[in-house]
């Protein structure tokens, strides 16, 4: 039986496409990025498109490697509440536990729910459409190679990525079809 964090409920809830920023800068991170999308679509989560990989250099502070990331289009019925409840529950399965770590530190997984279909959400953990999304090429990217025409908070995502510098950013390999 899977684990609490990964046990759907049976709900009335609309279906909503959210779209999953997913990043890691440890170990096999190709690896890593392909098995959490397995387990996000063995979960219950039906994964309608995804990304290229993209290298892309690492954002804040802290000295480290480049990450890799993508962007997974997943329905849902699940609230953005259970959806969070979900992926923190992938990352822990790959070992994270953002209680140890440092902010913006190297990390084996990264999952962020960058829009969850047109809701917007403001609670003190939980804020969609992600609130700094708009100012990340790495998020953008590969965002706008699936929904580059999504509006969030009224701008176009390739609007907004025409603003942003992409230098450093590569792509390193082809989305691939719905799993």
């Amino acid at each position: 039986m899977p684990p609490e964090f990964f046990v759907r409920r049976p709900r009335a809830v609309e279906k909503r496409t959210a779209y999953l920023c997913l990043g890691s800068n440890l170990g096999d991170r190709a690896g890593t990025m392909a098995k959490a999308v397995g387990l996000i679509a063995r979960i219950g989560l039906k994964i309608v498109a995804r990304s290229s990989l993209y290298e892309t250099p690492p954002w804040g502070p802290v000295p480290q490697g480049p990450y890799l990331n993508m962007v997974v289009a997943v329905e849902t019925e699940l609230s953005a509440r259970e959806l969070l409840h979900m992926v923190l529950g992938v990352e822990h399965a790959f070992g994270r536990d953002r209680t140890k770590e440092v902010r913006f530190g190297p990390r084996t997984i990264d999952i962020d729910i960058l829009v969850y279909g047109e809701d917007v959400v403001a609670e003190p953990d939980l804020e969609i459409p992600h609130p700094r999304m708009m100012e990340r090429a790495f998020a953008l990217v590969p965002l706008a190679e699936l929904a580059p025409e999504l509006r969030v908070g009224g701008v176009r995502v390739a609007d907004a990525l025409a603003r942003l510098d992409r230098s450093g950013i590569l792509r390193v390999s082809g989305g691939t079809d719905p799993a």
